[in-house]
């Protein structure tokens, strides 16, 4: 059936405007005033604004980690997507040594097939660059289109990839057009600083950001600059914590290497003094990289003002304080990495950015929805709102204010460590692809209708921030 979105303020990465939208056949159809009303079902959206939908760039569902699995799975992890104003996430497919690309692919269409309830694509993990990889890459790009490589420089002995690996890499995604992606942390460097710690009886959770300072993500993360700018390549580093790695991504840019930045909400307004929280309280706010010193929260503000990191993605890892994080006792180090963020993305960032003057309204949906689809290949059917693109729409009330809680949050876990913090807007109702994934706040939408997204190239980019995609 035909649906008409009335009365709404239109908002995208460029314009902000009053016009209604006419969805048909699952795009947009017509955009404008007074538009036909015949068998249409008409959905009034005074006082709201109408976003494209959100674009999560990282997530990783259904995950194992540190001898456990994350809690949230495709489908509750989605249907909390769906409630925070996300209409399509990228998750992280992890790939094993010795083992193909196409397996570790196989395992995660399992794990997503017949339970998201809204449209996801992969990233793939590189833990090893040979000869089989190698000729396994151009399959991965033209059938799967996965086109963004991730590897890891921390987490040694498990995760971590060596130099030469990320560097043969970035030499790959610029012949094949695509994207690397660097977790930028010096894990040979961690791992001395752990050992250390624990040897002198220093166990508890804040030992975990003690043995990750800033120093070694700015380190990696210009290491991984030189690299990119040496292959003449493109690099999007995750999750940036700190002044010292955002500064580095900064003057990358500056001297010309085609370098992006990612945030998370965590990182905004969360700060290194809650994993001090007693009886192992610190432990919720255990993942990679930590959390910092407060005064980093304006260097990261201000670089999405000034367009020096890009997106804010959640970095969605979620696991259960009870049975879960636990198994960290007595040793920091064996908390499994992550937090639960999905769902509050999109509201903290307006509450705390927009509400507050941080950004602007527009810079916000670049930030959360149109940024991503660009660089990750989905635009411009993803990421904004036009004729003829997918009618994946959030109608967002920018006057509700609420308080952040386990108790009504969507998610698998048994907290939420943004527990009491007020925010203002919530979206009301999310569309996928014209059909209501959360109509009035109540969940409506269909396990496994979610849409596998085989995603573009990655192509030239200058440094104002546009980005061409083939």
């Amino acid at each position: 059936m035909k649906k008409v979105i009335k009365n709404g303020t239109i908002v995208t990465a460029t314009d902000t405007y009053q016009a209604d939208l006419l969805i048909d056949n699952g795009v947009i159809n017509q955009i404008g005033k007074h538009l036909p009303l015949d068998d249409a079902e008409i959905i009034d959206a005074k006082g709201c604004y109408v976003f494209p939908g959100g674009i999560d760039p990282h997530t990783h569902l259904e995950m194992p980690f540190g001898g456990t699995v994350t809690k949230d799975d495709f489908e509750t992890g989605t249907i909390a997507a769906a409630f925070g104003g996300t209409t399509s996430v990228i998750d992280f497919c992890l790939t094993n040594k010795g083992e193909t690309l196409k397996s570790a692919i196989e395992t995660w269409h399992a794990k997503s097939k017949h339970k998201a309830v809204i449209d996801y694509g992969f990233h793939l993990q590189i833990v090893e660059m040979n000869d089989d990889v190698l000729h396994e890459l151009p399959k991965v790009i033209e059938q799967e289109g996965i086109t963004s490589f991730k590897v890891f420089m921390a987490y040694k002995n498990v995760l971590q990839a060596d130099d030469e690996t990320l560097f043969r890499t970035l030499i790959s995604a610029k012949e094949l057009g695509a994207l690397v992606m660097v977790h930028a942390e010096n894990g040979d460097v961690i791992d001395y600083l752990v050992k250390k710690a624990l040897k002198q009886g220093n166990t508890d959770p804040i030992f975990h950001a003690l043995t990750r300072p800033s120093e070694v993500e700015g380190e990696a993360t210009g290491r991984a600059a030189i690299l990119t700018g040496l292959a003449n390549s493109q690099l999007y580093v995750v999750h940036v914590s700190c002044a010292d790695a955002a500064r580095k991504i900064a003057e990358a840019r500056n001297n010309g290497i085609d370098i992006w930045g990612e945030t998370c909400p965590q990182y905004l307004v969360l700060d290194q003094s809650y994993l001090e929280k007693p009886n192992f309280e610190g432990a919720k706010f255990v993942w990679s990289p930590p959390l910092r010193e407060k005064w980093n929260q304006d260097v990261l503000w201000n670089a999405l003002k000034t367009g020096q990191l890009q997106t804010v993605g959640s970095d969605q890892c979620s696991f259960d304080f009870n049975g879960q994080k636990d198994l960290g006792k007595g040793n920091f180090s064996k908390i499994p990495n992550g937090g639960p963020i999905i769902e509050d993305r999109v509201s903290i960032l307006f509450s705390e950015g927009v509400k507050k003057g941080r950004i602007t309204l527009n810079q916000f949906v670049d930030l959360i929805s149109t940024r991503a689809a660009k660089l990750f290949g989905l635009y411009p059917r993803k990421g904004t709102i036009a004729v003829g693109v997918d009618a994946d729409i959030v109608i967002f009330d920018p006057t509700v204010v609420r308080t952040i809680s386990v108790e009504t949050h969507h998610m698998a876990v048994d907290y939420n460590p943004f527990e009491g913090i007020k925010v203002t807007g919530e979206p009301i109702s999310v569309l996928s692809r014209g059909e209501f994934v959360i109509r009035d706040k109540k969940f409506v939408g269909q396990l496994g209708a979610g849409q596998y997204l085989k995603r573009g190239k990655y192509g030239a980019s200058d440094h104002s921030g546009t980005t061409n995609l083939v």
